[in-house]
């Protein structure tokens, strides 16, 4: 169960793609050690680089009692937003996501970034990530409910209908949606990138 939580103050990029010359700041992984994400994250808040952490609020029972509790949905990484120049200038991350086969850091992209925070943001659900190989979905955009506007892909994991988005490398963030509350990409009038 997911209670209200604090609102991301930038689900998206404000100043720009990241692919200009006067706004190159990318999203970059950076692995840290086990629980040791928000840490890192409140340090590099200190030193004026923009980071996040993906939290969720659930409630945990024991046999005595419930509480409220932060999880982090993604352990040991924390997303940093920086150009990269910046990118290995940083004591408090050891190291960085990477391609297969490459050196530099992998680089997710902004508007995969934008859909992730927003989906974490209004999500009545819990999002779970799926990191196993999902067969592509249709493209949809959610026209009902708290995640109205929201442009993913519609597929099913276990026999319920989730909406996905896709992060390169890190695999997929779903929510359950029921099929009424989106509507296919291709019968609206939609010149937006998809």
């Amino acid at each position: 169960m997911i209670l209200t939580k604090q609102k991301s103050a930038n689900a998206g990029p404000s100043n720009g793609t990241g692919e200009g010359v006067a706004y190159s700041k990318r999203w970059y992984v950076a692995l840290v050690r086990m629980h040791h994400e928000k840490k890192v994250s409140e340090r590099l808040s200190k030193m004026g680089i923009d980071s996040f952490v993906p939290v969720q609020q659930q409630i945990h029972q024991w046999s005595d009692r419930r509480k409220l509790v932060d999880t982090v949905l993604l352990p040991m990484m924390v997303f940093v937003h920086v150009t990269p120049k910046e990118v290995l200038s940083f004591s408090t991350v050891s190291r960085y996501m990477v391609m297969r086969g490459e050196s530099t850091p992998a680089v997710i992209p902004d508007e995969q970034m934008a859909r992730f925070r927003f989906m974490l943001d209004y999500s009545d659900e819990a999002v779970c990530m799926n990191d196993s190989p999902l067969a592509r979905g249709e493209k949809v955009r959610v026209i009902k409910g708290p995640l109205s506007g929201l442009v993913g892909e519609l597929v099913t994991v276990g026999g319920r209908s989730k909406i996905a988005v896709r992060l390169n490398m890190l695999g997929c963030a779903c929510v359950d949606m029921p099929i009424g509350y989106v509507e296919p990409i291709h019968l609206i009038n939609d010149t937006s990138k998809v």
